[in-house]
């Protein structure tokens, strides 16, 4: 998990790309957690709900792959 973690460091400090997804998907997790805390749950927030995750498994599957790039360079 070590090297994981320092792939990613790496990976966050030379990627631009890597850094940009990297925010956006924290900025997905941060509209879903403030739309998973509302007391009363529309059916509107359960189509957001469902869009923010499909966002957030799309970006978190381009960064995973920057990350598997990066690996096979650095092996």
């Amino acid at each position: 998990m070590e090297q994981q973690d320092e792939l990613k460091a790496h990976v966050m400090a030379t990627s631009e790309e890597f850094r940009r997804l990297a925010e956006e998907h924290a900025e997905f997790h941060r509209q879903l957690e403030a739309l998973e805390s509302k007391s009363h749950f529309t059916q509107a927030d359960e189509v957001e709900e469902h869009r923010l995750k499909k966002q957030k498994l799309r970006l978190k599957d381009q960064m995973n792959q920057i990350l598997a790039r990066n690996r096979e360079q650095v092996a």
